[in-house]
């Protein structure tokens, strides 16, 4: 059971976003934000980071943004050096966790397939490519 709360988190609010983003690529930064219990500007600054660093992209449709999120893109840390941005996707996305801001619906495909490189390949075990071991194969 986990003790009380603390100073820490197991997730970074740009995870929380990115996550966000990819399960409705059309979500307003209000909603981002209510849901990460974030403010709209912290949202917005988060997006730009991610922006800026080629996670994530944009297009205006009407008064609303579109987002697209980069798939193949290589997490940030050295130490997580091998899995993609959709590998973290799909594991986060895919652990229902009742009242977590993160477990639910698995991400879109617009989200996070729109920029996966023609002919890449997934681990089909994410949490396994995310701890650098291959996925157990099937007999």
């Amino acid at each position: 059971m986990p003790g009380p709360r603390s100073s820490w988190t197991f997730l970074t609010n740009h995870a929380r976003v990115l996550v966000q983003i990819a399960r409705d690529p059309g979500v307003r930064v209000r909603d981002i934000a209510a849901h990460c219990l974030l403010t709209e500007r912290a949202v917005q600054r988060i997006i730009t980071d991610l922006e800026q660093g080629g996670y994530l992209t944009h297009t205006r449709v009407g008064r609303a943004n579109r987002y697209q999120v980069t798939a193949a893109s290589p997490l940030r840390h050295p130490a997580d050096a091998g899995p993609t941005v959709a590998d973290l996707l799909a594991l986060l996305a895919t652990h229902p966790t009742s009242g977590d801001s993160v477990g639910g619906e698995p991400p879109t495909t617009e989200a996070t397939e729109a920029t996966q490189p023609t002919g890449a390949t997934r681990p089909t075990g994410a949490a396994d490519a995310l701890r650098g071991r291959a996925a157990p194969s099937s007999v």
